[in-house]
């Protein structure tokens, strides 16, 4: 509705243009600089003077989310740089009842009148203007609930399908087809071609990586590590990003890694495409990741094989070693962290470990310094009982949500089957947990394979191999005539032959 008063609307000369993108059906690929335009045009006929436009782009607002320009637009009515507000629809503006009532209270007092391209015009200062934007804003409020139901419905059937549900591409899948499709810029409306690809097949580069990271951290390795990796092959996420701890850890973990659907959090069923791993290699890698003792921030990357490894063994001192530059920059040393007693060359001491490890796992017994296997894990048999257990939770929640059973009955029985499932997750785990020291024993060359290993790999082969003491080394020349105390490097093997 217009102003009646002429002389109201000849005073009106200051106005403002405020303009949104999203994924809402009306304007949804106009361009925010076309939505522009026609406003512009739409003050141009008006013979209103445009103070400000406001822009926010890829905001839904229906979202609930905060919109900077509209914020800022609301400042500056407060403080009267205009009395008209100039859009494209008056579901560009608001499609929260909320944000609407606060527009409304601010239009009142301080006579400001909203002007659309596409709904028409509407007078707030009367009870019939604001009647006609509730029920603008209700209407679009629907609009966006429905739409965002018929998106829930046809994401939960694609998920049930074990089809890709859409969004941003996977690391590790998405191979071009050969066809394409329009892709709308949100900002410009600008059309342009991008290929379609299927994300059924495995990107072998990524899928790779993939299963290297996997076995990093069943190894022992961490995702920093893994991180590092990546960098070094020149891999980034799906959208050309360098990948950061959180990606990467989101990556290890990801159901859709061995072939598992999910919908909100929850697995669902096997999907259609290509798994990178066995679901036992998965399970094993949440429950390594998910491990509350697993620690996440370990500090600085060590620079030296035996850095808080290697035990003091001056006296009864428990405590570790660690590398300083008290010798000079040329002859770094192990020293105790309590400071207590001489140096060790860390270079030489890291020569002799190295040298003693190699030796060891060349012996024709190193074998028998492997783990045992799970031999006796079911992998077939707890893949039936974890989707057995998985459907006993979906049937507790349907009958909890249709008033069978009382809220303390289905905690009960959620509470035991969750205890259940992650029994069976865990044994699951045991089936894909790596030995570190697969890559070494049987290797042709030892010296060479061991040498190949990144630095943490090689301490997670300490750690689980062998514990290495410094004691207080003789003085004076050793029998060999060297100056390094052989014998003053201890080794306490942790696995033996049979044990």
């Amino acid at each position: 509705m217009r102003p009646t008063n002429s002389d109201v609307t000849q005073r009106i000369r200051r106005s403002v243009i405020y303009v949104r993108i999203s994924q809402d059906r009306t304007g949804a690929h106009l361009g925010v600089d076309r939505q522009l335009e026609d406003c512009r045009a739409l003050a141009e006929r008006h013979g209103w003077e445009v103070m400000e436009v406001y822009v926010d782009n890829d905001v839904s607002a229906f979202s609930g989310k905060r919109r900077p320009d509209y914020r800022r637009m609301l400042d500056d009515l407060e403080q009267g740089i205009a009395t008209v507000v100039i859009s494209w629809h008056t579901d560009r503006l608001h499609r929260s009842p909320t944000e609407l009532e606060e527009y409304i209270e601010i239009s009142q007092r301080r006579g400001v009148d909203t002007h659309t391209v596409q709904a028409g015009d509407l007078d707030l200062s009367t009870s019939s203007g604001r009647m006609t934007a509730r029920i603008h804003g209700a209407v679009a409020r629907h609009e966006s609930e429905h739409k965002g139901e018929r998106v829930a419905r046809v994401r939960l059937q694609k998920a049930r399908a074990g089809e890709w549900g859409g969004g941003i591409r996977p690391f590790g899948w998405g191979v071009p087809t050969g066809d394409t499709r329009k892709k709308v810029n949100k900002r410009t409306g600008e059309e342009t071609e991008v290929p379609v690809l299927d994300m059924e097949q495995l990107v072998p580069e990524e899928a790779a990586a993939i299963e290297v990271g996997i076995d990093m951290i069943l190894s022992g390795g961490s995702i920093k590590a893994w991180c590092r990796w990546l960098a070094d092959k020149g891999l980034t996420t799906s959208r050309g990003n360098p990948v950061g701890h959180v990606e990467a850890r989101d990556m290890l973990m990801r159901a859709r890694n061995a072939g598992i659907a999910v919908y909100k959090g929850a697995e669902i069923g096997p999907g259609n495409w290509a798994a990178i791993i066995p679901e036992e290699k998965h399970r094993a890698v949440v429950a390594v990741l998910m491990d509350p003792n697993r620690r996440t921030t370990p500090g600085a990357q060590p620079k030296w094989l035996g850095s808080l490894l290697y035990r003091c063994g001056r006296g009864e001192c428990t405590h570790t070693v660690y590398v300083t530059q008290s010798g000079g920059r040329r002859y770094p040393s192990y020293r105790c962290k309590t400071a207590h007693g001489g140096g060790r060359q860390a270079a030489k001491v890291d020569e002799y470990v190295q040298d003693t490890v190699i030796a060891r796992l060349s012996r024709p017994d190193a074998a028998d310094l492997l783990l045992p296997g799970p031999s006796n894990v079911n992998v077939a048999a707890l893949q039936v009982e974890s989707e057995q257990i998985s459907r006993r939770l979906k049937d507790l929640a349907g009958m909890f949500g249709a008033g069978r059973i009382e809220m303390a009955q289905f905690t009960e029985g959620s509470d035991v089957a969750r205890a259940q499932l992650e029994g069976v997750q865990q044994q699951m785990a045991r089936a894909a947990v790596k030995d570190p020291l697969v890559k070494l024993v049987g290797a042709k060359d030892v010296g060479k394979a061991w040498h190949a290993l990144p630095l943490e790999e090689k301490r997670v082969v300490l750690r689980e191999l062998v514990t290495v003491t410094l004691t207080p080394p003789r003085l004076g020349p050793m029998p060999d005539g060297s100056r390094f105390d052989y014998d003053a490097v201890q080794f306490d093997w942790l696995r033996k032959p049979g044990s």
